[in-house]
């Protein structure tokens, strides 16, 4: 289930967050480093993105090519570093991915935008429409 496993403990730091693998090239990396140098916006386009450049940042200063897994868990209260913006789908409630675009915007704004989604009949889930939070 991975993304997709809802959490079900009660303390969230009891949850087992599933691995994903991820590269960054040299190339990538300092495109990245340039962007945030120049005061300039990384606007992530996924969770797994998102969790690939936090997870980066978290172990290094600036980003660097490197490659390895991640298990890194967001959720409210996380201090993102290395993204300014998100594109991602509408996500299913109780999932991680839920709490991981509600630690980027904030729990109220993200309610109001789900319950605007249903209202205008977006797609949710992987295939469906997306969503830009800066």
């Amino acid at each position: 289930l991975g993304t997709f496993r809802p959490v079900s403990v009660e303390n969230i730091d009891d949850h087992e967050m599933h691995s994903e693998y991820y590269q960054m090239t040299q190339e990538t990396a300092d495109l990245l480093n340039k962007t945030k140098e120049s005061g300039k916006r990384v606007i992530s386009v996924g969770t797994t993105s998102t969790r690939t450049l936090e997870t980066i940042r978290r172990d290094h200063p600036q980003f660097v090519a490197t490659s390895g897994w991640t298990d890194i868990f967001i959720y409210p209260g996380f201090e993102f570093k290395a993204i300014d913006g998100l594109i991602t789908n509408f996500h299913l409630p109780k999932s991680t991915l839920v709490m991981l675009v509600s630690a980027f915007s904030n729990k109220k704004y993200i309610l109001n935008a789900y319950h605007k989604a249903v209202e205008m009949e977006y797609r949710f889930f992987s295939f469906g429409d997306a969503m830009l939070i800066i």
